[in-house]
């Protein structure tokens, strides 16, 4: 009484059927992956790279940082040198505990490779991978494409690195790490708006917390002349910028009062030895470029410039 409702013979469901042409897709990135993970001849920058490890290979696990792949790429080979934090590791079938640190995992790397490192090699979780170490065992030149792992000990490393992370300041409230740009960072009140106060965690917390409170306090007299400062140094850049928009056939020219107006502050970062910078959305006045102001708490504004 049923037989109504049944597949023709041979028929897939539209969903199984996206999954299978999904899998296939993944196996053959992964494939194309591993082709470039380990080419046919080794290039001369791998031979480099590879000097640099001892010549044992070992297997190991390991639990990423917060940060996924990046690197540094060669001009004259188009290749990179792509890294990725390690926060622990151990050998896969040692007895030995997971060592815990600071630790990297690197490869050469064409982009495509690279690519697929930073998409499929998820920060903050556990893989196994084939590795040459090197002699002090803090560096690993990468041999296989990492590959997912659930291994007990390193889940709870894992479980207990994402935990937040946060302290104290009186008068500024609580500050949480942002792991991935190892910073501390709070929100607090600036002229009536919500801006970020940063505070490096390599940096002395006390004296830090002191200069942001002394700066908070003044934050009239600092929030003029930071707007003014970065408005002399770079309203003749904006004007050039503005001439170039092509979506305005005689385009206005920018006044340093409206310059002024349309910087929108993000963020605030001090330091240990009072120093200070101050980061702007630029108010489309270099079409989403960020305006950055450094200074100190004596000498008030030294440089404003543009970032590329």
């Amino acid at each position: 009484m049923f037989g109504f409702f049944k597949k023709k013979s041979g028929e897939v469901p539209e969903e199984q059927e996206r999954l299978r042409q999904a899998e296939e897709r993944r196996a053959a990135e992964q494939k194309a992956a591993e082709r470039a993970a380990v080419p046919a001849e080794v290039p001369p920058g791998l031979q480099k790279l590879g000097k640099k490890f001892l010549l044992e290979e070992w297997s190991i696990l390991a639990v990423t940082g917060a940060n996924g792949f990046g690197g540094e790429q060669d001009p004259d080979t188009g290749l990179w040198t792509a890294e990725m934090g390690l926060t622990a590791w151990k050998e896969e079938d040692g007895d030995e505990p997971a060592r815990r640190g600071n630790f990297l995992l690197v490869a050469l790397a064409d982009d495509k490779l690279l690519s697929y490192l930073r998409r499929r090699v998820l920060r903050d979780s556990v893989v196994q991978v084939k590795v040459r170490p090197s002699e002090d065992f803090s560096t690993f030149l990468m041999l296989e494409l990492p590959q997912p792992e659930t291994d007990g000990e390193m889940k709870a490393i894992l479980e207990e690195q994402k935990k937040p992370v946060v302290r104290q300041a009186p008068g500024l409230g609580d500050f949480t790490l942002n792991r991935s740009l190892g910073w501390f960072e709070a929100e607090v009140d600036w002229m009536g708006q919500t801006a970020r106060l940063d505070i490096d965690q390599e940096e002395n917390w006390d004296p830090c917390v002191e200069h942001a409170k002394a700066l908070l306090a003044a934050q009239t007299d600092w929030d003029g002349k930071v707007r003014a400062f970065a408005a002399q140094a770079l309203l003749d850049l904006a004007n050039q910028w503005a001439q170039q928009d092509q979506s305005q056939e005689e385009p206005e020219e920018i006044t340093q009062e409206q310059f002024i107006e349309r910087m929108e502050l993000d963020a605030i970062q001090v330091d240990a030895a009072g120093g200070v910078e101050f980061w702007f959305n630029d108010g489309d006045l270099f079409w989403g470029h960020a305006i950055h102001v450094t200074g100190s708490l004596d000498k008030g504004p030294e440089t404003a410039e543009m970032e590329e």
